[in-house]
């Protein structure tokens, strides 16, 4: 049977969840699989392994109480090896790797913050600040609307303006927060988010992170702030390596 591997920790780690439930229906017991120093969350992989609620929150569970007690470097959901032989044949191959990474993220967290628009308040900021917008509003206004190339044109003014705005303040979230962190990872660009961040953050000053999302949010209010955190640092574990360890 296949191992579905949760994380990996230094082989000393206090709190290994040695034999409680992590995924399945019924639900398959953790164990520890041990090499190079290191130890690996691992169970065996249902058959038919998708990404449902109950196993999402089974892998998040098992690697929240493993890192209570001490690092762990958290794989994916997924993440499946062929056997626990393969398992320890990564951990001795990747030892050092996966002991650095484990030093580098020792007492850090990963929050994630998103960031996006609120529609009608950036549209009121982007014509306030454009003497252009606000005349050709003011124009069609007092045409009973415009003509339809009128409306044309003025709605293709504001989609450059937000357009522009989006990249601006993207670029302000990032200038703000980095310094908080001890490192960043940006994901790609999506429908809807002007920036989605994940910081990885020391325990000790997650709250000056927190503390200067909230002053933008205040000084910036057509911003529209969602923090997640803390999480088990995910963006900040080599995913090669961690495909090495999960097959």
């Amino acid at each position: 049977m296949s191992t579905y591997v949760y994380g990996i920790a230094d082989a000393g780690h206090p709190n290994l969840p040695d034999g409680i439930d992590g995924i399945g229906d019924p639900a398959r017991k953790v164990r520890v699989v041990r090499g190079g120093g290191l130890a690996a969350l691992a169970g065996d992989a249902p058959e038919d392994l998708r990404p449902k609620r109950r196993d999402l929150l089974a892998h998040q569970h098992v690697l929240s109480e493993a890192g209570a007690g001490g690092t762990v470097l958290p794989m994916r959901f997924g993440s499946v090896a062929e056997d626990d032989s393969a398992v320890a044949a990564a951990l001795e191959q990747h030892a050092e790797h996966y002991k650095e990474r484990l030093r580098a993220l020792c007492d850090r967290a990963e929050y994630n913050v998103k960031v996006q628009h609120d529609e009608d308040a950036v549209l009121r900021l982007v014509v306030g600040q454009d003497d252009g917008l606000r005349a050709l509003v003011e124009s069609n206004r007092k045409a009973g609307g415009g003509s339809h190339e009128d409306k044309m044109r003025l709605g293709e003014r504001v989609a450059a303006a937000v357009q522009a705005r989006e990249a601006t303040d993207a670029a302000l979230v990032r200038e703000a927060l980095e310094p908080r962190a001890d490192a960043l990872s940006e994901a790609p660009q999506s429908t809807g988010w002007i920036g989605n961040l994940s910081f990885l953050v020391h325990r000790d000053s997650a709250a000056d992170l927190l503390n200067a999302v909230e002053e933008l949010r205040q000084s910036h209010p057509h911003l529209v702030f969602r923090v997640n955190g803390p999480l088990p640092p995910y963006s900040f574990v080599d995913q090669g390596l961690a495909t090495a360890a999960g097959g």
